[in-house]
């Protein structure tokens, strides 16, 4: 499971006095008028804890003031860095609900308890998540197959044990 999780991106420098323009990759932006303290994940394993002073909405940014940054020169070179959470830190989840981060690398089986592949990454679509599997054993060299995170195909995922199992529709595996 990942220990942390990504829950903004900043854009740009946002005026003179050190302020950045955030766009929130939260489900639930508001909670960055919760949060005390994000992530600046610089990259190469580097990570700085930051303090929020001030948090406010633009459209669909939010402007973000920090403690550690007064001036627009500190902030420039922060461009499309990620604000990350600790798991800790994260939204808390109801029954039945899991981070989509913990569906990367987990197995996937079908309903018999065949291992068919492993998911490489989850796709949000709008509609409903597809997730991308890359095959154990393809024949014909399509490794990748596209899994739609609807009910009547995805069955079961069991985060303790990093499994998913699987309906195989007409076609899935085509």
């Amino acid at each position: 499971m990942t220990d942390y999780f990504q829950v903004g991106v900043i854009v740009k420098a946002h005026g003179l006095k050190g302020e950045v323009s955030v766009f929130p990759t939260t489900q639930d932006p508001e909670r960055f008028l919760d949060l005390r303290t994000v992530i600046l994940d610089e990259g190469r394993g580097v990570k700085k804890e930051l303090t929020i002073e001030k948090v406010r909405f633009n459209k669909k940014f939010l402007i973000i003031k920090f403690k550690e940054f007064n001036d627009i020169n500190e902030v420039e070179r922060l461009r499309q860095k990620e604000l990350i959470v600790r798991r800790e830190d994260a939204i808390e989840l109801e029954e039945g609900e899991y981070y989509l981060a913990d569906l990367e690398g987990m197995s996937v089986v079908d309903e018999d308890g065949n291992e068919l592949g492993v998911i490489k990454q989850v796709i949000q679509t709008g509609a409903n998540d597809v997730y991308e599997m890359k095959r154990n054993n393809a024949a014909d060299g399509d490794d990748t197959v596209m899994i739609p995170g609807i009910k009547e195909c995805v069955k079961n995922i069991d985060i303790n044990n990093k499994i998913m199992t699987i309906h195989i529709m007409d076609g899935l595996l085509n």
